[in-house]
């Protein structure tokens, strides 16, 4: 197994921008004007701060703004995908399928719930699930496949959803598509739907980082099926009275902000993809680095703006290279994802000898220099300079760096 090791650079005190945004979106006037007037309304021990009224009218906003049906909002992302997996019944035996390229929130999120994980290869142009890998691995054991619309590169539902139909299960018949949009809030995809509009149920995280966040935690869960709508609201209090449930409901100060929030979504993701289409820009020409898809039409969010080093780099050369991006340059970056079994004991040791070599090749060649879109430009000048300089540096240093032609 290879060796484990950090996943951002050393030289933290010489970083200048940070590894990684600690706010993906960012908060306005209005946002600001919103909790003032909850403050002063809350504050009335008549009121207080009972959430059901401004819940609803951020669920009832959300669902309209996705095209989806319903939306059930938890108190984050991760206890949403916990209680979709919970609908399920897993038992011992069935079977998730998840991307390796993947955060771990959601491998551990079917453990958890009983299930045993499956991991499938990326595909190597957006290191979303690839289809034809997902085939390999699906058995009558499947009950759900979990698709990760991964860095906000939003991936293609249609294959998985052929595929489930292909290869039901003899009891509970296709495996349900779920689709985690935590990096991906306010995408389209390829059919031009909005994420959240498509699959059997889509989780959305409101997380620090992502790209709209309510207080640093929250999370939805959108759908067409009314009873697991309906089922989703009982385990968020208790169960209603006739079953187990428990409290993860989302608080009214982050649904007043994730309303405004919304509203501001569509011009925050501009904002993003603008930037991210200007570093690639910048960085046209770098031969040794292969710069990110790009997409049209809001089918690629840029959670991160994700860099691949030549093959003849992957591990101690990429490694390299961010380090020297950090210790010189003050760029801080980091490899999202590894995959988890490489660091994580519980995944590791759950999922035994499975393994995906295509996904570590890729992931050993993969940084993610910080990116934001309140970077200032000339910031953004210096970081793309930044990669340019430190890439040449370590080119000069592998002999036949420059005659290799990019490979994804």
């Amino acid at each position: 197994m290879p060796t484990d090791r950090a996943t951002v650079p050393r030289f933290a005190d010489r970083l200048r921008w940070p590894v990684e945004p600690a706010q993906g979106g960012w908060y306005s006037a209005a946002e600001h004007a919103a909790v003032g007037a909850l403050l002063a309304e809350s504050n009335d021990w008549r009121v207080g701060w009972k959430p059901a009224a401004g819940v609803a009218a951020f669920e009832e906003a959300f669902a309209a703004y996705t095209g989806s049906r319903f939306a059930v909002a938890f108190n984050s992302g991760g206890t949403a995908l916990e209680m979709l997996l919970h609908y399920l019944q897993l038992e011992p035996g069935d079977e998730v399928i998840s991307c390796a390229v993947n955060f771990v929130g959601p491998l551990i999120a079917v453990i958890g719930q009983g299930a045993r994980l499956v991991v499938a290869e990326p595909e190597p142009h957006t290191l979303n699930l690839d289809p034809a890998d997902t085939e390999r691995v699906l058995s009558a054991r499947t009950r759900a496949i979990v698709v990760t619309h991964w860095n906000g590169a939003v991936c293609d539902l249609s294959p998985f959803a052929d595929l489930a139909e292909q290869h039901p299960h003899p009891v509970h018949g296709p495996p349900r598509i779920i689709v985690d949009a935590a990096r991906a809030c306010g995408g389209r995809a390829p059919s031009g739907a909005r994420v959240g509009a498509e699959g059997w149920a889509t989780m959305f995280s409101f997380e620090s980082k992502k790209l709209m966040t309510t207080f640093g935690q929250g999370g939805m869960v959108t759908t067409d099926d009314p009873n697991l709508a309906e089922r989703l609201h009982r385990l968020r209090t208790y169960g209603g009275t006739q079953e187990w449930g428990t409290n993860q409901l989302m608080t009214k100060a982050q649904a007043a902000v994730g309303l405004v929030q919304l509203s501001r979504l569509n011009e925050m993701n501009d904002a993003r993809i603008a930037r991210a289409h200007q570093r690639t820009t910048l960085l046209k020409g770098v031969e040794e680095l292969t710069l990110p898809p790009t997409l049209d039409d809001h089918q690629h969010l840029y959670y991160r703006h994700n860099l691949l080093v030549p093959q003849s780099w992957a591990g101690p050369g990429r490694d390299e290279l961010m380090e020297l991006l950090a210790r010189d340059y003050g760029v801080g970056s980091i490899i999202s994802d590894r995959p988890a079994y490489l660091f994580h004991r519980l995944v590791r040791d759950h999922l035994g000898d499975q393994r995906c070599p295509r996904a570590e090749r890729l992931t050993a060649r993969l940084l993610c220099p910080c990116l934001h879109p309140r970077i200032p430009a000339a910031d953004e000048q210096q970081i793309t300079d930044a990669i340019r300089h430190a890439t040449a540096r370590i080119a000069r240093t592998r002999p036949g760096t420059r005659s290799l032609r990019r490979k994804p």
